[in-house]
């Protein structure tokens, strides 16, 4: 008999698929919902891995629901229209101008680039935005601040913006039965008719609540929740958080994320993932390896 040396390489991948097999087993059929952040889609490679992901999450039978963002991508087109913007807590002041450039950009550009993108990686995607088939019907985001000198509050009219107050799943469902991936842009519709423009984060968790998803992934340019020594925190329960939050370890744009994990899990999600965007195939990182990646959401 003669002697075959094995390449270690390959006994690696063999050795890579042995250990996703059991993971591959668990979550086959489960919805995952994946919010995919405007900085991590500035990268060509980046969004080239995150494709790939997704369309091999679909391959093994998870059925994945992308929901974007675009707000640098908002905003670089407000600057080049020369329309002036700004923030209230985070959230872009949203006139009826700054609305449909909102819509242009969000269900136009970003939404179709994506789904080319999953095209191109060997799977089928179909884009469409929360006003398609009334998947989300929207109502107006009400906020107040507080005056520095009189310390009294007063309402702010933050115009088109608004929160998910329905999700009705009936056309994700359609799209992922047909073998296809779903690619949503943060864009809904009121009772009255008016498009409203709403935060991604938000989006996403609203979506993977009404569609009982077993995880939601928040995609960002952190590698996930950091103690005060910026060491990663890799597990986390709502109680835990709010005893970060009030010590000050968790502060500024990671807040609202976290409230997002925090309510979906709360609402019946298995578990929210904060994963870092830019690291190669991070979400397969999380899902088939037993060291994961990111800060993991459990309730406790």
């Amino acid at each position: 008999m003669t002697d075959h040396a094995i390449d270690p390489a390959l006994l690696s991948k063999a050795e890579t698929l042995v250990e996703a097999l059991p993971y591959m087993q668990r979550y086959a059929g489960e919805t995952f919902v994946v919010k995919y952040g405007g900085h991590a889609m500035g990268d060509p490679e980046a969004a080239a891995d995150f494709a790939e992901d997704v369309v091999l999450m679909k391959a093994v039978g998870i059925n994945p629901i992308v929901v974007h963002g675009g707000g640098p991508q908002i905003g670089a087109m407000l600057k080049t229209l020369n329309v002036e913007t700004s923030f209230v807590d985070g959230l872009r002041v949203t006139d009826a101008q700054t609305a449909r450039v909102a819509e242009m950009v969000l269900s136009g550009s970003i939404n179709k680039e994506i789904v080319s993108w999953i095209g191109r990686a060997g799977g089928r995607a179909v884009g469409i935005s929360g006003k398609d088939g009334r998947l989300v019907t929207a109502e107006k985001v009400h906020r107040t601040q507080r005056d520095p000198d009189s310390n009294i509050e007063r309402a702010v009219d933050l115009g088109f913006v608004g929160e998910p107050a329905d999700v009705d799943c009936r056309l994700l469902e359609t799209i992922s039965k047909s073998g296809m991936i779903p690619v949503v842009a943060p864009i809904g519709v009121g009772t009255d008719g008016e498009t409203y423009n709403i935060n991604a984060d938000t989006m996403a968790g609203a979506i993977a609540i009404a569609t009982g998803a077993a995880r939601l992934f928040l995609l960002t340019d952190v590698p996930g929740v950091l103690d005060k020594q910026k060491q990663l925190m890799p597990d986390l329960t709502p109680t835990q958080i709010a005893t970060l939050r009030q010590d000050g370890t968790i502060s500024g744009g990671m807040i609202p994320k976290l409230e997002t994990c925090v309510h979906a899990v709360e609402g019946g999600v298995d578990a929210a993932v904060i994963l870092d965007g830019r690291v190669p195939h991070a979400m397969l990182l999380e899902i088939f390896t037993r060291r994961g990646a990111g800060t993991l959401v459990r309730a406790g």
